[in-house]
């Protein structure tokens, strides 16, 4: 009995930046691929989050800059912000990047596109507006959707999320943004340095609670400079309309909070519902995220998912990772895995808050005992990024090495992390050990001598022991 066919060797669905990072990787490997969208390819960072969010930022950072002004000897007129043309400010910037994102782009790139709503099927293969499509597998990247609190009175109001924020043209007069995450502090410090009266309502004992306590800290001074008002451990209890589009917010300790927008910025939830995985087996999660093993397979053989519909970290760079890792291994076989260390991230307030790997930043300054500290502002002021680099001594890596001595006197990238004497290659095996002299030679990028050692890889610096006999 000859093989199966099948329509296409891999079935996208979603056309964010999972979905178009899986496409174009398959593509790339020379795989028949079809992404199927329901609305429209970019997704959310394109339209509703990244793009747009940023391009706030900088409209309300331009104000606050203006507004500074005058203590460096420049003198402004009164500061007035026409929030229409912000917004066509926000909106050019979505249409600059739209045609990367595009169908088009797509098409040239060697993937099908296809505008629908598809439907896992049990056997295999995807269902679009009930057309049937065979795929030897199918990656699931549908994203996520904006977390509304189930709040008493809640549904008589008008709730702004980040994907209905971007469509009204009038400044909002009193915001009261519920969350103070990475989302609610950015949105508050936007609005409040283009003028809205704004309130952030969160119920943990500082804003940004997962990033370091120092730096939360530092940007809640920030904000409240801004003119944002900050409750912590507070929560909201009920929600009034007041019959003109706004109303009031009462929370749990009994404050009363008018509004005339009201902002919910509590987290996401994985889009995971009505499209057909619970039939086809895959194993969902109590939060409704997709169970996924280190390559990213799901609980059905040939189904795959990778982005804010699984349980890993939503945010839009480690979706793309994933998703090239997910299409890699459905083309390919399960090569490669996904990474258990936290993956970097920036909040993009001012200052900014950036995190990479904070448990080695920790350990590092117990060991050396130098601090990690806010530099210096390029504007001058008091407060730098909340994450800097720490110090180190030229010509030393970040380990404290001498990367000179290894190198004849010049500084040099490239000197392996790990000890010499034992290089662990991926399949687990061990070289025996290389003599100091050959290694030397090895890590600054010379030719190999006599002895047969094989050249470092290129920009890889990571020492390789002596070739086989016969290599």
């Amino acid at each position: 009995m000859g093989r199966k066919s099948y329509d296409v060797d891999l079935a996208v669905i979603g056309g964010g930046t999972a979905g178009l990072v899986g496409a174009q990787t398959a593509a790339g490997l020379g795989a028949r691929v079809m992404l199927v969208e329901e609305r429209r390819t970019g997704g959310d960072c394109l339209y509703t989050g990244c793009v747009p969010s940023k391009a706030l930022l900088a409209a309300g950072s331009a104000a606050a800059a203006a507004r500074r002004a005058l203590r460096y000897g420049v003198d402004v007129e009164a500061v007035t912000v026409d929030f229409a043309r912000v917004m066509q400010h926000v909106r050019a910037a979505i249409t600059h990047i739209e045609p990367v994102d595009s169908p088009e782009a797509l098409e040239a790139a060697g993937v099908s596109v296809m505008l629908g709503r598809a439907h896992v099927l049990p056997e295999g293969g995807v269902r679009v507006d009930g057309r049937t499509i065979s795929a030897r597998h199918v990656l699931i990247a549908v994203g996520s959707d904006p977390a509304v609190p189930a709040v008493p009175g809640m549904g008589d109001v008008h709730v702004l999320t980040n994907e209905n924020l971007w469509d009204f043209e009038v400044l909002p007069r009193e915001l009261v943004i519920l969350g103070g995450g990475p989302v609610g502090c950015e949105l508050a410090q936007a609005f409040a340095r283009l003028g809205s009266s704004v309130t952030i309502v969160h119920r943990g004992a500082r804003v940004l609670p997962r990033e370091d306590p120092d730096a939360s800290a530092i940007l809640a001074t920030a904000l409240e400079n801004d003119g944002v008002r900050i409750l912590l451990e507070d929560s909201a209890a009920t929600v009034t309309a007041d019959g003109s589009g706004g109303g009031r917010v009462t929370t749990t300790s009994g404050r009363d909070l008018p509004f005339t927008h009201l902002l919910a910025a509590a987290g996401r939830t994985p889009r995971s519902a009505g499209f057909g995985l619970e039939e086809a087996g895959v194993v969902l999660d109590d939060a409704g995220s997709i169970v996924t093993d280190r390559h990213l397979r799901t609980s059905v053989p040939g189904i795959w998912a990778a982005g804010d519909v699984t349980a890993h970290p939503k945010y839009t760079h480690t979706a793309g990772v994933h998703a090239s890792i997910a299409a890699g291994n459905a083309i390919l076989g399960p090569l490669r895995t996904v990474s258990g260390v936290e993956p970097p991230r920036v909040t993009f307030t001012d200052p900014r808050d950036r995190r990479r790997r904070p448990s080695d930043w920790a350990r590092r300054d117990r060991a050396d005992g130098v601090p990690h500290s806010p530099g210096p502002r390029r504007d001058g002021a008091a407060h730098g990024g909340v994450h800097a680099a720490r110090l180190r001594p030229a010509g030393k890596d970040r380990r404290g090495h001498d990367r000179r001595a290894a190198c004849g006197g010049v500084p040099r990238r490239g000197v392996p992390r790990r000890p010499a004497e034992v290089v662990r290659h991926r399949r687990g095996r061990s070289d025996p050990p290389v003599p100091d002299a050959q290694r030397r030679r090895v890590e600054c990028g010379d030719r190999p001598d006599a002895e047969g050692a094989r050249p470092a890889r290129a920009g890889g610096g990571r020492t390789i022991g002596p070739a086989p006999a016969g290599a």
